[in-house]
């Protein structure tokens, strides 16, 4: 996806899809797909050639699901798991064997699966925090915008919210969504101020970025929610920067006002939100039932092509 299509109004996803399409499957190991919705958006994205899935979970119940729903999967391998927690630690552990380089949630309740992800011994921790990102298709704003962190960290600190506008970064970068982010850094003020930590870890977070301690974006902040999106709105407070009034990145104080933010563009604006988890070894796909089938599909898009991009850069990196 060239670095221009953020900047087209509508079919956000869609463009997205039709990337990850033009690239090579991409092998996805799938936890407990044990109801209609998951295993519908799996077969979905893997008929568009976005994954190529391996089904972990117990096997009766996947192929009772599969016949009851007249969904095909006689073309997906099985593991047999006994039920979700053991899917969860039996998909962890194909990872670890190089079976797959995506791990997609099922019909398991996401903290079944983190606790996986995240377990000290035989987890898929690395150096970096890990952190969950909403790729939000929002109809009335021209860009493609981030939402981070809704869905794993509660109340960041300073050194883990370094590491959630990292993976961000690292995402749009890699992902095909552009090059050099704005990152706008939220608060309920755009000034700094004592009675309100989160101004005071903005300004900090900016100065690690002018110090190379977040790099390949560009932040701002704090930013109220107004003055992040809307030019005239960050005109009238005064504020100039690459930032204010474009924002790309969204970066939230804490889990809850994150998790309202994403819900109120979700249903107040019409926007569709792909889920992905990102600073483990591989990236997670997060999916809802309340997703609609578009979004599902998003999410493995984005998954697949950062994923796609981590495996033409592997050569040159450091495993």
């Amino acid at each position: 996806m060239s670095a221009d299509m953020t900047h087209e109004t509508g079919g956000k996803y869609d463009r997205l899809i039709a990337a990850a399409r033009a690239a090579p499957p991409t092998q996805t190991v799938v936890v407990h797909p044990c109801d209609e919705t998951s295993l519908r958006g799996t077969i979905d994205s893997a008929s568009a050639g976005i994954i190529r899935p391996i089904l972990v979970g117990p096997e009766g119940k996947i192929r009772d699901t599969a016949a009851r729903f007249d969904l095909d999967i006689s073309s997906f391998e099985i593991v047999h798991a006994a039920h979700s927690d053991d899917a969860a630690a039996k998909g962890v552990e194909l990872i670890q064997a190089a079976r797959g380089e995506l791990l997609m949630k099922g019909s398991l309740h996401t903290d079944e699966l983190m606790r996986a992800v995240t377990a000290k011994t035989g987890g898929l921790r690395t150096d970096r925090r890990i952190s969950h990102v909403f790729v939000m298709d929002v109809p009335t704003y021209a860009e493609t915008i981030f939402v981070t962190d809704a869905a794993i960290n509660i109340f960041p600190d300073l050194d883990a919210k370094r590491d959630i506008i990292q993976n961000a970064i690292d995402l749009y970068n890699q992902a095909g969504f552009g090059r050099t982010p704005r990152v706008a850094i939220l608060s309920a003020v755009e000034t700094v101020t004592s009675k309100i930590p989160s101004t005071i870890e903005a300004a900090a977070l900016c100065k690690m970025a002018d110090r190379g301690q977040i790099t390949g974006g560009v932040l701002d902040g704090p930013l109220a929610f107004d003055n992040a999106i809307d030019p005239e709105a960050a005109r009238i407070k005064g504020i100039e920067s690459e930032v204010a009034g474009r924002a790309q990145i969204l970066v939230v104080p804490d889990l809850e006002s994150g998790n309202m933010l994403a819900k109120n563009l979700a249903y107040f604006a019409k926007a569709d939100g792909a889920g992905i988890v990102l600073g483990a070894r591989v990236p997670v796909v997060l999916t809802s039932r309340a997703d609609t089938p578009r979004a599902r599909m998003a999410s493995c898009a984005v998954a697949a092509l950062y994923a796609h991009a981590r495996r033409q850069k592997a050569p040159s990196v450091a495993a």
